[in-house]
């Protein structure tokens, strides 16, 4: 227990401040949705027990399925999916199975733009089918011109579109409509990926767009915590024409009239954590979850509003709005020896987790405040990058040393600080304690500056040396 605790400590979590991960919603996980899942009655189920011991689960799988169909437009619904990824392989295995029972085995394209998640396109790899990738414009859309030109020549062969609503670059794609009928104007249809769904609920839908599947990603708009590489849930939400494909299971009957094979080992997913989204939804309510993606996006916009007085933000909508998330150019930084990476590091020094670095656009941060958080907390985390961006003129203007200040250092450990010697061009209290908040809030990084590109590339085992079992024996 020790040790466990050892580790956690070490671990900056939502208790402790803001996770701006754009793109990947670290939301609050209240206590309140998480405690079932610890209860025998859901925990001790075995997967494949008969479905007539199952009353209890079938009545949440059924409720939960319509409120994500209401959310979502759709007409049917598979839990089954166990990721976001699986979720988008499990769509596309939809529409291919809709293609062929129409005897359309040659549709094989899918269209997919360039500011699409790598699972995109990787998923299409996965169920067989040949990528096109379709250009954005210089404001982060899809460029219509190119979609309409690569969909009418494939359109013997079109298969689909795989399309991010709001975009992954953070604003609402104006012509989504259009895009959608282009497709289906060539015979191919409109899978929408669900990442970005939680600037969506309540406001819009997949289906008010035109799409015809979307998967949704649990763990992220509804409050399912990430971690460790799961759990996850990835449901698939269909309209009527896909409807009879969704996934079916070989143990327990469930699916459509048609079905495509299980793309996961049991019926309904991990259906243990499926409570907490469920949980969610009811104790939220239809107004509650409508006021969470108001505010997502309001509070995305605020950060935005302060930020662009000292930063260039990278794309915005047509109302010079963002959605639920904002990139921040940090490219022009680079000529003065400071990279998006030591903004990153820096802030781990005010006591926050950096946003995603480098995607979707390298050379950037992108933040994703969420709804969870309050103004006291939004400020707090624009005042440590505005403070960063000083930081960063010192070095502009020949203040600070270009290859020793305190960004290319960062982050600074407790041992750095303590130790007796400092010999750092700069005090201590810069390094650790750049703004009065951070005393209040601190938090230590464990270790300072890696090589991150390196440990990547480099596989480096921990385990003592099988040398040392020889030894004992």
């Amino acid at each position: 227990m020790r040790y466990l605790k050892k580790l956690e400590n070490r671990d900056l979590s939502l208790t402790h401040s803001m996770i701006a991960l754009g793109s990947c919603t670290m939301k609050l996980n209240a206590a309140t949705e998480l405690i079932p899942v610890s209860w025998p009655a859901f925990s001790s189920i075995h997967p494949f027990v008969p479905v007539e011991q199952t009353g209890g689960y079938r009545q949440i799988f059924e409720e939960l399925e319509a409120y994500l169909c209401e959310i979502t437009g759709f007409t049917a619904c598979s839990l089954q999916p166990n990721s976001g990824a699986q979720g988008e392989y499990a769509g596309l295995l939809t529409i291919k199975a809709y293609h062929e029972a129409k005897g359309d085995h040659h549709r094989n394209i899918v269209l997919i733009p360039s500011s699409a998640h790598g699972t995109n396109p990787a998923s299409a790899v996965m169920v067989g089918m040949k990528v096109i990738v379709v250009k954005c414009d210089e404001r982060g859309n899809i460029d219509v011109d190119d979609l309409k030109a690569k969909a009418f020549k494939h359109r013997d062969n079109l298969s689909a579109l795989m399309v991010t609503y709001p975009s992954t670059h953070g604003v609402f794609e104006v012509e989504i409509k259009q895009i959608c009928e282009i497709v289906h104007q060539n015979g191919g249809k409109v899978y929408m990926d669900g990442a970005n769904m939680n600037a969506q609920v309540g406001l819009t839908s997949p289906a008010e767009i035109g799409a015809d599947v979307c998967h949704l990603n649990l763990h992220k708009t509804f409050s399912i915590p990430h971690g460790g590489g799961g759990p996850g849930m990835g449901p698939i939400c269909v309209n009527d024409s896909l409807a009879p494909f969704i996934p079916g299971h070989p143990l327990v009957k469930t699916g459509g009239k048609s079905a495509i094979p299980a793309v996961s080992s049991a019926p309904w997913g991990s259906a243990s954590i499926l409570l907490i989204s469920y949980a969610y939804i009811k104790m939220l309510g239809r107004e509650g979850v409508l006021a969470a993606t108001q505010y997502a996006i309001l509070n995305a916009n605020y950060i935005k509003a302060r930020l662009e007085e000292k930063y260039s933000i990278l794309y915005t909508g047509e109302q010079g709005r963002a959605a639920h998330e904002l990139i921040v150019d940090l490219r022009e930084y680079k000529a003065h020896g400071i990279e998006a990476e030591d903004i990153a590091k820096r802030l781990m020094d005010y006591g926050f987790h950096a946003p995603t670095l480098s995607f979707p656009v390298a050379g950037t941060i992108m933040i994703e405040p969420t709804e969870s958080e309050s103004k006291d907390e939004l400020d707090r985390f624009c005042d440590a990058l505005m403070q960063i961006r000083e930081e960063i003129e010192e070095v502009i203007t020949g203040k600070a040393d270009p290859k020793n200040n305190v960004l290319v250092n960062a982050p600074h450990t407790l041992g750095q600080l303590t130790s007796d010697t400092w010999e750092l061009p700069y005090s201590r209290q810069k390094a650790a304690y750049p703004l009065p908040f951070v005393r209040a809030i601190k938090f230590w990084p464990h270790v300072g500056r890696v090589n991150n590109g390196f440990g990547d590339r480099n596989l480096i085992c921990t385990c003592p040396p099988i040398e040392m079992y020889e030894e004992v024996e």
